[in-house]
C-alpha cells in the first residue's frame, strides 16, 4: 500500500479493504464528474438544499411523465423543461402527427391515434391536448406521473383574450378588441359550440376534458365531480403564480435535482400587449364568466398551498430562491451580462424567434450573442427555443432515430403553423 494511503489508514482506523473501496470510489466520482463536464448541457449550479426525509432511501429520477398543458399558463416553459430533460436522457417524446401541427389537433378530444408512429411508446408527453384519461392511459406506460398547471382565471382570461383576439369569434365581435366590452355583456358575443370558443369560456375546465359549458351556480355538483377526477389522476396540479415553487415540488415528486427544472421564460407578451394590471372590478366579471375556471383554481390553489406546507414551506421557499439565483446566472452564461426578452424583429438566431399569433400581440424571445458555438451555446440554444421549433426538432430527431425516412423540412425563416388548426364541419 503507497506511504499516503498507509497514513490515512492509522489516521481513520478503517481497514486496507475499506481505504482501497474509498479511493475507488473517489476516483469513479472523478471520473463522472469530469464525463459530466462534457456531456452534460450545463453545469450542476448548486447542492439541494431540501434533502429527502432521513428515512427516505434516495430514488431515481423518474422517466415518465405526462403534463397537460393548458392555454395561457406558463405551459410552455414547463414543455421546455420536460423537452429539455427529455433529450439529455435519451427519453422518447410524444409528438402530434402532421396533420395536428404541433397540438395533438386541439381542440378535439386527445386520441393516441393522434400521435406521431415515430414517437411511440413515449417516456413523456407535453404538448397542446385536450384530456381524455382513457387514450392516455392507452398511450403512456403503467407508472406515468401525470402533472398539469393553472393559472388565476382573470389574468388567464386577459391573456387569452389578448392572444387569441383574431381566432376566437367571440373576441372578434367585440368593438375595439375591448375586455371590458366583452366582460360587460359576454353572451352579446359569444356562441356556444362554434370555433374555438372555448377560448372565450371557462378554457381551464375544457382542457382539463370538462364540459366548459356547466355553472357551479347551478349544478354545483359538476364542479365537485370535476375536481374529483382532476385529483384521480394528477399527481401535481402547479400553480402559474407561484412558479418556482411548483418547480420544487416537480421536482421532489420526480426525484429530479434543482438543474432539471432551470428554465427561461418563454411565450411572453411584451409589457404593451398586456394590461399592467386588471382592475378589480374587471377581475370580478373575468371571474362570474369563468366561474368553472375560478373553482377549479380555487381548489387546486388551496391544495397546493397544503402540499407546499406538508414539504415544509421553509424549505421550499429557500430551494425557490436558489432556483431564481442559478436561473439568472444561466441566463446571463447564455444571453450576456444583461439578459433582456427581445420582440421577435431583433432576434437574429431564427431558430429562437417565436411566433406572433397577431400584429396586435408582441411575443418576447432571447437571442444568442453572436460568434459562440460548441456544446454551451447548442443547451442555450434549447433553453430558449420557442415550441414550434423545438417540437420540429424533436420530430426530425426522433425519426432520425428511428430509421424513417425524412421529408425536407420547412426552412425556419418562413412563419411557422398557426398554433391552433380548425375543425372540418362535421368534426
Amino acid at each position: 500500500m503507497p506511504p499516503i494511503l498507509q497514513r490515512l489508514q492509522q489516521a481513520t482506523k478503517m481497514s486496507r479493504r475499506k481505504i482501497l473501496l474509498l479511493v475507488l470510489g473517489c476516483s469513479t466520482l472523478s471520473l463522472l464528474i469530469h464525463q459530466g463536464a462534457q456531456l452534460s448541457w450545463y453545469p450542476k449550479l448548486f447542492p439541494l438544499s431540501c434533502p429527502p426525509l432521513q428515512d427516505s432511501p434516495p430514488r431515481p429520477k423518474h422517466m415518465t411523465v405526462a403534463f397537460l398543458k393548458t392555454h395561457k399558463t406558463a405551459g410552455t416553459t414547463v414543455q421546455n423543461i420536460l423537452f429539455r430533460f427529455a433529450e439529455r436522457h435519451n427519453l422518447t417524446v410524444a409528438l402530434p402527427h402532421p396533420s395536428c401541427e404541433h397540438q395533438f389537433c386541439y381542440p378535439r378530444n386527445f386520441s393516441a391515434h393522434f400521435v406521431h408512429p415515430a414517437t411511440r411508446p413515449p417516456h413523456v408527453l407535453a404538448s397542446h391536448l385536450r384530456f381524455d384519461r382513457a387514450e392516455l392511459q392507452r398511450l403512456m406506460p403503467p407508472g406515468t406521473v401525470y402533472v398539469t398547471i393553472l393559472r388565476e382565471p382573470a389574468a388567464m382570461f386577459e391573456s387569452l383574450f389578448s392572444y387569441y383576439n383574431q381566432y376566437c369569434p367571440a373576441f372578434r365581435r367585440v368593438p375595439n378588441a375591448s375586455l371590458e366590452a366583452f366582460l360587460r355583456a359576454p353572451e352579446a358575443y359569444y356562441r356556444a359550440g362554434e370555433h374555438f370558443a372555448m377560448f372565450a369560456h371557462n378554457t381551464l375546465a375544457y382542457d382539463l376534458g370538462g364540459d366548459n359549458e356547466r355553472s357551479p351556480r347551478d349544478d354545483a355538483a359538476y364542479l365537485a365531480g370535476l375536481i374529483r377526477q382532476v385529483e384521480e389522476v394528477f399527481s401535481l396540479v402547479m400553480i402559474a403564480e407561484y412558479f418556482d415553487e411548483s418547480l420544487v415540488l416537480l421536482r421532489r415528486l420526480l426525484a429530479w435535482d434543482l438543474d432539471d427544472v432551470l428554465y427561461a421564460r418563454l411565450n411572453a407578451r411584451a409589457a404593451s400587449s398586456r394590461l399592467a394590471a386588471i382592475p378589480a372590478a374587471l377581475a370580478r366579471a373575468a371571474r362570474t364568466w369563468n366561474a368553472l375556471d375560478a373553482g377549479l383554481y380555487d381548489h387546486f390553489n388551496a391544495t397546493f398551498w397544503r402540499r407546499v406546507a406538508s414539504a415544509g414551506r421553509a424549505c421550499v421557499e429557500r430551494e425557490a430562491r436558489e432556483l431564481r439565483e442559478a436561473r439568472e446566472r444561466l441566463l446571463r452564461r447564455c444571453f450576456g451580462d444583461e439578459p433582456v426578452l427581445r420582440p421577435a424583429a431583433q432576434i437574429r438566431t431564427k431558430q429562437l424567434q417565436p411566433w406572433q399569433p397577431s400584429r396586435k400581440v408582441d411575443i418576447m424571445g432571447y437571442d444568442l450573442p453572436s460568434g459562440r458555438a460548441g456544446p454551451a451555446t447548442e443547451a442555450c440554444l434549447k433553453l430558449a427555443m420557442p415550441e414550434v421549433q423545438y417540437s420540429s426538432y424533436l420530430l426530425r430527431k426522433q425519426k432520425r432515430r428511428g430509421g424513417m425516412r425524412l421529408r425536407p423540412e420547412p426552412v425556419l425563416d418562413n412563419p411557422p403553423p398557426r398554433p391552433i388548426r380548425a375543425l372540418r364541419p362535421g368534426h
